[in-house]
């Protein structure tokens, strides 16, 4: 008998395995071949806008941009560290690494070395090795920790201040932001520095302070919602705005790009699903579930729905990849494949040419900007629909 019944049920688990996933995989194999073609039109696009001396960067622009471009081309498997575009590219990127390791040009030492670690890594190449581990030195010596070199009394920070565990734009005397630190965590993950190194143990202070929870979060504009703000530094500031409660208590608008950031960065930083935080921060995500606009930019201002949009999809791509969950439930309680949703958005915003472009506002109008995040988005989905083949 049970024998029979084993036979009975490995039948029934057999033809499920067949019926269910055979749609399944025609919409999969539908999105793949609509992605592909979408990045060899962004492809051919940003090969086309490569400058005569390696570099994508035009004018006063970051060396930033070229290590975008970079990054984009080698995750597409099209090109790979021996590549004439790649390897002239680098030449550009690391002609501006300093002495200390940076590599950035004046400003922005955090998201320039970040990024082009993140390039670097994406290279593969032994020969980039030394570069990469200058650049990682350089940006881990930026990080709030508690004590900051040439500050009185030791540089010695109390643990209360909301920049510990942060990043900003470059020197630790600048308040730390959402932004720099994803930047930041994502390079040092890429570099291969392990998850109980000190700067990813630091980094939970920083996130815990960013997020709308107050069972976890010590700061004055503190709500429950689960998602995350831009800086908790100097009162606080959220890119959606803010608004008063009932009582008149001035609180902190969450929104998608810096809760998916917060939540990518919370799986960096050694933070397990179980984690109250990590568990809220999914919460609002599933609750606020959008491919159409960057969500809590709207509340304050209709005008800003599409503010840092491409931003948004690139961090949502990697957020939700890292986190590894190929289906969403939304508030009402529909499922959405996150991969699908995003691939049949981005790809329909493509121009002609195989560019993308958004609003001025965050350097969206930059073409070659906004066509590395939309680059960089597919990129992820289609990673993760390899890895989750089927995966309904």
């Amino acid at each position: 008998m049970k024998n029979k019944f084993a036979l009975f049920f490995a039948f029934i688990m057999s033809a499920m395995f067949f019926l269910v996933p055979e749609s399944s995989h025609a919409e999969e194999t539908s999105t793949t071949a609509k992605a592909q073609a979408s990045l060899d039109k962004a492809l051919a696009y940003l090969q086309s806008q490569q400058q005569p001396d390696g570099g994508w960067q035009k004018n006063q622009e970051p060396p930033a941009m070229t290590a975008l471009v970079l990054r984009s081309l080698l995750q597409s498997g099209k090109y790979d560290a021996t590549s004439p575009e790649i390897k002239k590219g680098f030449d550009k990127l690391l002609s501006y690494q300093t002495d200390n390791g940076g590599i950035f040009k004046d400003l922005l030492g955090t998201y320039n070395t970040a990024i082009a670690i993140t390039a670097l890594t994406a290279a593969h190449s032994p020969q980039y090795k030394e570069a990469t581990d200058k650049a990682v030195n350089y940006l881990k010596s930026l990080q709030w920790t508690d004590a900051i070199q040439g500050l009185p009394n030791g540089g010695k920070i109390d643990e209360s201040n909301p920049n510990i565990g942060g990043w900003g734009y470059s020197a630790k005397k600048g308040r730390a932001d959402g932004s720099n630190l994803q930047m930041a965590l994502e390079a040092l993950h890429e570099s291969g520095l392990k998850q109980d190194d000190p700067a990813f143990q630091n980094a939970q202070k920083f996130l815990t302070r960013m997020q709308n929870l107050s069972e976890t979060n010590d700061q004055p504009w503190t709500g429950n919602d689960g998602g995350f703000i831009y800086t908790p530094g100097n009162k606080g500031e959220s890119m959606a705005g803010e608004y008063t409660d009932s009582t008149g208590r001035r609180l902190l608008r969450s929104y998608g790009s810096m809760t998916y950031a917060g939540l990518k960065s919370m799986i960096y930083a050694g933070l397990k699903k179980e984690d109250p935080r990590v568990k809220a921060a999914w919460e609002w995500i599933a609750k606020n579930y959008t491919v159409d606009l960057n969500p809590g930019m709207q509340l304050n201002d209709l005008k800003n729905a599409e503010s840092g949009l491409y931003y948004y999809y690139q961090t949502m791509a990697r957020a939700l990849h890292v986190y590894g969950e190929p289906i969403l439930t939304d508030a009402q309680g529909h499922k959405h494949d996150w991969r699908v949703d995003l691939i049949n958005k981005v790809a329909g915003l493509q121009k002609e040419d195989g560019h993308w472009q958004g609003q001025e506002r965050f350097m969206e109008g930059n073409p070659v900007l906004t066509t590395c995040y939309s680059m960089m988005a597919i990129e992820e989905a289609m990673a993760d629909l390899a890895e989750h083949r089927g995966g309904k």
